[in-house]
């Protein structure tokens, strides 16, 4: 593995080779790139292609180059055009955390515990940098699997993993929102830093925004499912119908002439083509050339289309249900929740408030809800509607959950 001695040699590659560096930047995610479309690149400079090589700044297979998967990597970094969602990064620096806390506390001169709070510094601005970045990959890569992802099944694994991601960087906000409040509470009595104060108001904010972000991202996931799921029955229609109309027996099994006579609908009469032939005679001269290549083109692009269509569905594909689920409208739940205060309230102005978590633990939703969900959905409810609610100095205690409790902003 080649090292380079200093920076000044690192910059100094780089620049050399830059028109080359950027075009294969650019065309990254292409499986080849020629090791002759690199020389022309360098003006057929073979020597500057081998020192390349031999510094590992691109690296040769064959007949063709590929760059570095360290330079690669850093202009990835520095251009935030990577779309991986590595939590992985976020995990490293919470225990990194821990260890230069811990080394403060142990710590006896000065000049090196401040040392160890500039690298706490830093890596609390790391945390919330590659937290926000995360959760951007996210959203673009559950749009992306979804819209443009032509095999069934595949967009469905997609979206499970992205689902699993999500929850893993949820876990990974919770962690850090403890470490600060909970875990490290001495650390942070003993440090009194005014900047490390403001880093962490800042933090604490970014994540509260990431964590309504992450609702976001959980919705689009179910509704996307749900929409594959809806897709899936329709498609499963439509095989019947044509399954019934190759046998001959579309209308004694089924409602069809019935249907048509009560539509009239132009879209049910269909347009009538009007087509014609060219003589043989008129297609070898030049001027049916245009007529021809216009012909030609079109086939193309219906040959373009047919190659992107989905795959066939498995009978797996449409048996499984389990992994749709019914999206739980925070919005309604919340409604429901003042309107039946404001009623009891009304019926009996001395009875006691019932507080928000109370409530949804014994609230009869449309589906299954188990009481970690419904934990859940209040934390999301109180962090979405927090101008409508009012939170007291007040705790309850619900088996093993113990919470703040609220009540509606009015009473």
């Amino acid at each position: 593995m080649y090292i380079f001695r200093s920076i000044h040699e690192i910059i100094n590659t780089i620049a050399a080779a830059r028109g080359l560096l950027t075009e294969m930047f650019e065309k990254r995610k292409m499986l080849s790139f020629r090791y002759s479309d690199a020389l022309a690149l360098l003006k057929d400079d073979e020597n500057r292609l081998k020192l390349l090589i031999e510094k590992e700044v691109i690296r040769q297979n064959g007949n063709f180059v590929e760059l570095d998967a360290r330079f690669l990597d850093f202009f990835e970094l520095l251009l935030e055009a990577n779309e991986e969602i590595n939590t992985a990064i976020i995990d490293e620096n919470i225990a990194f955390l821990h260890e230069l806390m811990d080394y403060y506390e142990k710590e006896q001169i000065a000049s090196r515990k401040e040392s160890y709070v500039r690298n706490i510094k830093i890596t609390f601005q790391k945390i919330a940098r590659t937290t926000i970045r995360n959760i951007m990959n996210l959203q673009s890569s559950i749009d992306n699997a979804f819209k443009h992802e032509p095999t069934y099944q595949i967009k469905i694994a997609k979206l499970e993993n992205l689902d699993k991601k999500r929850i893993h960087i949820q876990q990974l906000i919770d962690t850090t929102e403890n470490l600060i409040l909970h875990e490290e509470r001495r650390f942070f009595q003993q440090a009194t830093d005014e900047e490390l104060n403001r880093i962490l108001l800042e933090l604490r904010s970014e994540l509260q925004l990431s964590a309504h972000s992450l609702i976001r991202a959980q919705q689009d996931i179910i509704n996307y499912l749900n929409q594959i799921k809806s897709q899936v029955i329709l498609v499963e229609k439509i095989r019947k119908v044509k399954y019934l109309q190759d046998q001959f027996e579309l209308r004694s099994r089924s409602n069809l002439s019935e249907v048509l006579e009560r539509e009239h609908s132009v879209l049910v009469e269909g347009n009538v083509p009007s087509s014609f032939k060219l003589s043989l005679p008129y297609l070898s001269t030049d001027e049916a050339r245009p007529v021809i290549l216009k012909v030609l083109r079109n086939l193309q692009y219906r040959e373009i289309i047919r190659s992107n269509e989905a795959g066939a569905f498995s009978e797996e594909d449409m048996e499984s249900q389990a992994m749709y689920q019914e999206v739980i409208d925070l919005e309604e739940t919340l409604s429901d929740y003042i309107q039946a205060q404001a009623q009891a309230r009304w019926n009996d102005a001395s009875a006691p408030e019932e507080d928000l978590f109370h409530y949804l633990m014994h609230y009869t939703f449309a589906r299954e809800v188990d009481e970690q969900e419904r934990t859940t959905l209040f934390c999301q409810m109180v962090s979405l509607y927090e101008n409508r609610l009012r939170i007291s100095e007040e705790f309850g205690l619900y088996h093993q959950y113990e919470y703040a409790k609220v009540y509606p902003a009015n009473s």
